[in-house]
């Protein structure tokens, strides 16, 4: 692994860097579309490719159930069974696994639940997240933690970040696919104290990189960018951050001015699915019924295909009409929004220029979408 930090802005900790993986380069600061199921909901690989996008995201727990390991080991891995050539990130299952309340029990030794599919006993613990990471063959794979909910006593932060560190112990010992990247993930609810003490605890075991995990579950905004104030700075700066499953636009843009540099959302997907774009200046709704002859693009100088080719009206159009068409286009735009976002960050960032461009982007998207 190497993570080369190629510079840091003067008046904040935001850094601009690239991390080098077994199936290429990631600039960061990142962001990685969510592809859950072996698949960014309604797009194929080579728009995503179109789209520059330079790592997605898939799930250990989505992939352990279907299409289950024999499939994938058979089709070579990941990459080669989603026809994805770039690096891949794959989340444990923890967070899953989380969110699974009523059908799991956790033990020392991990975590047992039923399928949310057939209802099926199962079992997911470090050994067997690190196993089935390993069979996925993904260039980063994350330890398995257990996310703690929000909001939480400080009794069961506590008992929740043992948990999380005595896994992460053993996931730190699994063997790993060729050249593949072990993060560690950093709990402890919304205790500075306690996120201070899992970075330092995680930094002492060794991973290749770190991620700080189990915020944006319900907490107030700001106590997210108080969690990361807390823990960000015990992590070693020559080595890449990631912040788990965060998130609109604006908190992208002001973790990276906390030194975060890698993100993964659902939301470019998400509100896709359901009828809003995202712009520069906020979220669009698309459904929403001015727009029925509005034959502007989604956002002038947006330079996506969907931009160049259709209007609102008729992207409105599709979507009052339940066409699945009109989910995928305003879903393209959407990522398309998310990773030239990244790339804007990335080119203020190597211009000097990021404490102007997070005061006007901020300025801007505020105003709202005309």
């Amino acid at each position: 692994m190497s993570f080369t930090l190629l510079k840091t802005a003067a008046a904040s900790p935001a850094r601009l860097g690239v991390l080098a993986t077994a199936h290429g380069a990631i600039r960061t600061p990142a962001f990685m579309p969510v592809g859950t199921q072996a698949t960014v909901k309604t797009l194929a690989p080579a728009e995503l490719e179109a789209l520059a996008a330079q790592v997605i995201l898939g799930n250990t727990y989505h992939l352990f159930l279907r299409p289950g390991m024999e499939i994938i080991a058979a089709a070579g891995g990941l990459h080669r069974f989603m026809a994805w050539p770039k690096p891949i990130l794959t989340d444990s299952g923890g967070y899953q696994v989380f969110s699974l309340s009523k059908l799991r029990k956790i033990t020392s030794d991990g975590v047992r639940f039923q399928s949310h599919i057939d209802g099926s006993r199962l079992f997911l613990g470090p050994r067997e997240a690190m196993a089935i990471q390993r069979t996925l063959g993904a260039d980063i794979a994350m330890l398995f933690d257990e996310c703690t909910p929000y909001p939480a006593t400080r009794q069961q932060a506590e008992e929740s970040l043992r948990l999380t560190l005595r896994w992460a112990g053993i996931c730190r010992e699994q063997e790993r696919a060729p050249g593949q990247l072990v993060f560690g993930i950093v709990q402890g609810g919304m205790f500075p104290d306690l996120r201070a003490q899992a970075a330092a605890e995680l930094v002492r075991l060794g991973f290749d990189g770190y991620a700080v995990g189990g915020l944006s579950v319900g907490e107030p905004e700001e106590l997210m960018l108080e969690m990361l104030a807390a823990c960000v700075p015990a992590l070693p700066a020559a080595q890449p951050r990631y912040l788990m499953g965060v998130g609109t636009p604006p908190q992208i843009v002001e973790a990276v001015a906390r030194g975060i540099d890698m993100f993964d959302c659902v939301l470019p997907t998400r509100m896709g699915r359901h009828g809003s774009a995202y712009t520069a200046r906020g979220v669009l709704p698309v459904k929403a019924g001015r727009f029925k002859a509005d034959f502007r693009p989604l956002e002038d100088g947006c330079g996506c295909t969907v931009c160049h080719t259709f209007t609102r009206a008729y992207l409105r159009h599709l979507l009052n009409a339940n066409e699945q068409l009109g989910q995928r286009l305003l879903t393209l735009h959407n990522v398309h929004f998310y990773l030239q976002l990244a790339a804007r960050i990335r080119e203020a960032l190597a211009a000097d220029a990021f404490s102007e461009f997070r005061r006007e982007f901020h300025a801007r998207y505020a105003a709202g979408p005309e």
